[in-house]
């Protein structure tokens, strides 16, 4: 399976709410059109006919720039858009000027910039999400009925479709870009996969084997040679490992997969058992999570010794995340903790406990004299109840 280029993956990301810009260009263009005849329409009654045909012409000035710019990812700007909503509040005000009295307080009349001035709130969402939308549809609401002066229940119902118009396109827009992460993140795995797979095959026919024929011939031979077998094994364990061990990935909320850097801590004395499934956390979690067990291992192989084995747990129970390492080691003597702390030697206190305190789990020791040692840690995902 061929590596999928980086150019595919750039792609994905690369502007997913172009479709919704194009629809902003359209409606820009409609929405001048009908501003237009509006003009044509009701000039007869405008106090100042001159000023009503100024302000169409800076409107199609404006609308051309806009159709321009949001067509090029550097007009998708806030700046741009802010203008673009200012200016259109800006014209929209003018309506009292060129309306007379009677056409502002008829409802067939609409104002100078008519549907014209939505374009704002629908640019908004697609660049800001549907927060930024629905502020914007209210804020051209707001002008309206400044502009208007009287409060009326089809004044309202222009507010609401304003507003909403900016949430429903915000929203589109939000999803548009979550996808595209997952899509690229996705292709990444894909490709990180394609290539694990190539790698596995090619050492698999090649180290693997011959690290396995070290290893046979050398406990055969015995003496220094039974030395290089069991170095040549704890090899082949850890380039397995490796090998099998998920790739990392990492969500839209940037967080990762707990499992590979697990994974990679086995050995022929340690054995490390995972969920199936995907252990997601936050990147920072995740590798204060790997180091404690590191830390962990660490004292299993200075103070356990040479023959104890380990065992590394992982289980996912949905709101928390319970991890244990266990050894069947002589156990940690009553209160050896406390002196070697009170010696300076901090690393149970500060790689162990910090950590967990940091992330604002629970710990839990179990041990014993001859009963090996087992550290137990619970962590609550963010948002979980304690």
């Amino acid at each position: 399976m061929p590596n999928l280029p980086a150019e595919r993956v750039t792609k994905v990301i690369d502007d997913p709410a172009t479709p919704l810009w194009r629809g902003t260009i359209a409606l820009r263009i409609v929405t001048f059109l009908f501003a237009a005849a509006n003009v044509i329409a009701n000039q007869s009654g405008y106090i100042r006919p001159w000023l009503a045909w100024t302000t169409l012409g800076v409107m199609a000035l404006w609308s051309v720039f806009t159709s321009r710019a949001y067509s090029t990812t550097w007009g998708r700007r806030w700046p741009v858009v802010l203008i673009d909503l200012a200016l259109t509040c800006g014209l929209m005000s003018l309506s009292p000027l060129i309306m007379s009295d009677h056409q502002l307080l008829t409802l067939n009349v609409p104002l100078i910039t008519t549907i014209w001035a939505c374009v704002p709130a629908v640019a908004l969402g697609a660049l800001g999400g549907s927060f930024a939308g629905f502020a914007g549809g209210m804020t051209v609401g707001l002008f309206t009925y400044l502009s208007k002066g009287v409060p009326s229940l089809d004044l309202l119902r222009d507010v609401v479709l304003l507003a909403g118009a900016g949430m429903v396109v915000g929203m589109a827009s939000a999803t548009a870009r979550r996808s595209a992460v997952r899509l690229a993140q996705a292709l990444r795995t894909e490709a990180a996969t394609a290539e694990r797979e190539r790698l596995a095959r090619s050492i698999h026919d090649s180290v693997l084997q011959v690290l396995a024929r070290v290893r046979k011939r050398g406990l055969e031979v015995g003496g220094e040679a039974a030395e290089l077998a069991k170095l040549a094994g704890e090899q082949e364990v850890a380039l397995r490992n490796l090998v099998a061990a998920a790739p990392t990935d990492s969500t839209v909320d940037g967080e990762i997969d707990l499992r590979p850097g697990l994974q990679l801590l086995a050995t022929p004395k340690i054995q490390v058992s995972t969920p199936a499934t995907q252990v997601m956390l936050t990147a920072t979690t995740a590798v204060e999570l790997t180091s404690l067990v590191r830390e962990a291992l660490s004292n299993v192989d200075k103070h356990a010794g040479e023959d104890a084995r380990a065992w590394v747990l992982l289980e996912d129970l949905g709101e928390e995340i319970v991890l244990s390492v266990r050894d069947d080691g002589p156990g940690i003597p009553e209160g050896r903790i406390a002196s070697a702390a009170a010696e300076g030697r901090m690393g149970i206190e500060k790689s162990i406990k910090g950590r967990v305190e940091a992330l604002g789990g629970t710990l839990e020791l179990q041990t014993g004299p001859g009963e090996g040692t087992e550290w137990e840690v619970r962590v609550f995902r963010k948002g979980a109840a304690r």
